[in-house]
């Protein structure tokens, strides 16, 4: 089937999102913005900070998109029974909970599969959904720190170091969105949905990737290195005569042709000369990289070093990244009229498809707005409807 130019792919799919928070948000956003049919069931009592802070707020904007909403109490027998039917017919189910919780509302994946195999059913918690540690609470600081992260992140001898996103959370949502279009690309060979698990801990020891080999595969524990990469010497930030910026002068092509643009000497030494002698040096190398930058500005030096075959740029503000050239042609900053602020912008999806395009068709709603709607499209008549919001179920 050919695409025209944004048509939802997923608007096939119906996604049931009982998700809070973050990690969860962002796993259904991912199918959201590519067209999902995603029902928002939020509890009568949830409080604004248990989904992203309050409605109005930037974060809840930007996560909470493309979206109906409709309140259901899952602690009520009727609650309960109204999310059953509609996971009948539904194609995914996504959930955050403490592992224990989605058993205990019997709600969990072999309930919702004893009458629907098709499920597919997705579920991100902290630590796993059992072993020794899966009841602990989940929280992204904590699994940055368990999963290794923070004690490679900072400058040597400072003491570990958060990095400046909730990167467990983050990735963690975009794992369960990957699990999540892999198993409804195999319910399209065998029938039958599966369920699909990652953790905030899982995904935060996956991102430490190439890091991570280094202890598993050469038993080698990576320390904090700054602003200098790990393994590749000159990677890096160095001050220039206003400020700073990023260079990559890695491999011997490419420091070879660093020296020949910077053109110092003692860049010639034979302690820069390999890769390993680089990295041995690395400090002194640093000190002399530096002593050359300051000669010119960062915009100059951006620009010299890029014509020169040397990877090079600018450390922004986060104003600075959305007021760039290139950004602004990718357009990954999208609009959206927001029902609490009006014309606004939020961050957009980062893969550009030739047939496809993510859009913005809703903005986040309002708690319960589409409730109403949302039941009769299950066939509840408006007599049982109102018995529903008189009982407090919806």
């Amino acid at each position: 089937m050919a695409f025209e130019p944004s048509c939802p792919i997923l608007d096939h799919i119906t996604v049931l999102d009982l998700t809070r928070v973050r990690s969860g948000p962002t796993c259904v956003r991912q199918l959201a913005d590519w067209g999902a049919n995603v029902l928002k069931i939020e509890t009568p009592s949830e409080a604004g900070s248990d989904m992203g802070g309050t409605r109005d707020s930037s974060d809840f904007q930007n996560l909470q998109r493309n979206k109906r909403s409709m309140v259901l109490d899952l602690k009520s027998d009727a609650g309960k029974s109204i999310f059953l039917k509609m996971a009948e017919t539904a194609d995914v189910i996504v959930e955050n909970y403490r592992p224990d919780v989605k058993h205990r509302l019997g709600i969990d994946y072999e309930t919702i599969k004893s009458f629907n195999p098709r499920i597919v059913y997705a579920s991100i918690s902290g630590f796993g959904q059992d072993g020794p540690l899966s009841k602990r609470p989940g929280f992204d600081q904590i699994a940055q720190g368990m999963g290794g992260l923070m004690s490679i992140t900072g400058a040597p001898g400072q003491g570990p170091m958060r990095v400046g996103i909730p990167i467990a959370d983050l990735t963690a949502g975009g794992f369960a969105a990957q699990g999540v279009l892999l198993a409804l690309l195999g319910r399209e060979k065998t029938g039958e949905g599966q369920w699909v698990q990652t953790s905030l801990l899982q995904a935060q020891i996956a991102m430490l990737d190439f890091q991570a080999t280094r202890w598993l595969m050469d038993s080698e524990v990576p320390p904090q290195a700054g602003n200098n990469h790990p393994t590749s010497i000159p990677t890096g930030v160095f001050e220039t005569s206003d400020g700073f910026i990023n260079i990559a002068a890695v491999g011997q092509h490419i420091w070879k042709r660093f020296k020949e643009e910077v053109g110092d000497s003692r860049l010639d030494d034979e302690m820069f000369e390999t890769r390993d002698s680089r990295s041995e040096n690395r400090d002194l190398l640093g000190e002399l990289i530096n002593e050359n930058m300051k000669k010119d500005s960062s915009k100059n030096w951006i620009k010299r070093l890029n014509a020169a075959g040397v990877p090079s740029g600018e450390i922004n503000t986060i104003d600075k990244v959305f007021s760039n050239e290139q950004v602004r042609h990718l357009g990954i900053a999208r609009d959206m009229n927001s029902i609490e602020r009006g014309a606004v912008q939020v961050v957009g999806q980062p893969i550009i498809m030739s047939n496809a395009d993510p859009s913005i068709q809703r903005p986040p709603p309002g708690k319960g707005e589409h409730s109403r709607e949302i039941l009769a499209e299950y066939g509840y008549s408006d007599a049982e409807i109102d018995a529903f919001a008189n009982k407090g179920v919806i």
